[in-house]
């Protein structure tokens, strides 16, 4: 076999030097304080089960969509599920994406356009962020949730532009400001004031876009996500919806008007040239969607075990480590690959699947154990690994 060049190999040694080499691991028997499956629809026979029987009775008996959407892909199931996720996100329109990694670059790489500005929050999701770097847009990022520093950078791009307007002659004043937000953040599990941030869009004619994945299935009464339980879906020019968190599934959606999908038809690049999911994994989304409007202890249950969680960690003074957050993603600050790993480590020995998340997917010195909570979690369960973080931390 052909030797691995020399300069690539220094960089996984490099890794290996500073702890922070990812490895896959083997599924395990812990309890699960690790996964995105908020809801447990990962593992819902009862979502298999009439997944299996939607499929017999549209008698669709393939295995793959044979091509992407724009040749042979776009089987049947597609139209139906993308009218039913638009009507329940009320949303004028829904184009279902491969992943949301899918979502994320095919939007930001193809619809901001050369002059158009994107202000990021610095928190925002690689896939955001490597969509932004495939752009011809110019994208700046603000502090995460600062929305002083936000407003400034809007102005100093609107005087930029009068200026270019009054020197060259031309009008730029048309040009497209874009801010990108999530409303739950994934390394952090918390959430920016978006009403706040829907009037300074307003207030400077910007398009907010703004992704949901962590939102689904947890915020509102029936897991639509927190720009809808806030009533804000109007406001917003397009919002990012992840099926492989809350819905157990996989894929994603970009919502928002008629004009937007046949954009992003048009001109996505990772919409148009993929193959496009099986009808299998279409009809797992319409199921999950349909079982969302029945799940309501669930996710009852889900916000009951956000509250004790954060109540246990202020009886034992494990606040102080924590991340502010009211979502699923808790995460505990411990600074140091090794440390982390460690800690983790150990809570694993003793049947907790807490992962930690090393630098260089967060900065250095913000190395965290990230706990994900679940409404299958036991209110025992989630009191004795708090119990032994704190004996391992103190």
């Amino acid at each position: 076999m052909k030797p691995f060049p020399k300069n690539l190999k220094s960089k996984l040694d490099f890794r290996k030097q500073n702890n922070a080499l990812r490895k896959l691991s083997i599924p395990n028997n812990l309890i699960d304080f690790a996964s995105n499956d908020y809801l447990g629809f990962s593992k819902s026979e009862s979502i298999f089960d009439k997944t299996h029987q939607l499929l017999l009775d549209k008698n669709i008996k393939i295995n793959g969509a044979t091509g992407s959407r724009l040749l042979s892909g776009n089987h049947i199931l597609y139209h139906e599920t993308e009218q039913i996720i638009a009507n329940f996100h009320q949303s004028e329109s829904a184009l279902i994406f491969n992943s949301g990694y899918d979502a994320n670059v095919g939007f930001f790489s193809s619809l901001p356009q050369r002059n158009d500005i994107i202000l990021y929050d610095e928190l925002c999701h690689a896939s955001i962020r490597d969509g932004i770097q495939m752009s011809n847009a110019k994208a700046y990022k603000f502090q995460h949730n600062d929305f002083d520093e936000l407003e400034k950078l809007i102005l100093k791009q609107k005087s930029i532009q009068i200026n270019n307007c009054q020197t060259e002659l031309v009008e730029v004043l048309s040009n497209e400001i874009f801010i990108v937000t999530e409303s739950v953040f994934s390394m952090d599990g918390d959430t920016p004031n978006l009403e706040e941030l829907t009037n300074i869009c307003e207030k400077y004619n910007c398009n907010l876009v703004v992704d949901e994945a962590h939102a689904i299935g947890v915020f509102g009464n029936q897991g639509e996500g927190i720009i809808q339980s806030l009533r804000l879906q109007d406001k917003v020019f397009a919002r990012i919806v992840t099926f492989g968190k809350g819905l157990g599934c996989h894929g994603a959606v970009i919502l928002g008007s008629q004009e937007l999908k046949n954009y992003l038809v048009n001109f996505a690049r990772s919409f148009i040239y993929t193959t496009a999911l099986s009808p299998h994994s279409v009809a797992t989304i319409l199921v999950a969607y349909q079982h969302l409007k029945f799940e309501k202890e669930a996710i009852q249950n889900l916000k009951n075990n956000i509250l004790f969680f954060n109540q246990e960690k202020m009886q034992l003074g494990l606040k102080p480590l924590f991340v502010y957050s009211k979502s699923p993603i808790q995460c505990a600050i411990i600074p140091g690959n090794e440390k982390v790993k460690s800690i983790a480590n150990k809570l694993q020995e003793n049947g907790f699947d807490v992962k930690p998340i090393l630098s260089p997917t967060v900065p250095e010195g913000q190395e965290r154990l990230r706990f994900c909570l679940h409404n299958y979690n036991s209110e025992k369960e989630i009191s004795e690994v708090l119990q032994l973080l704190s004996n391992l931390i103190f």
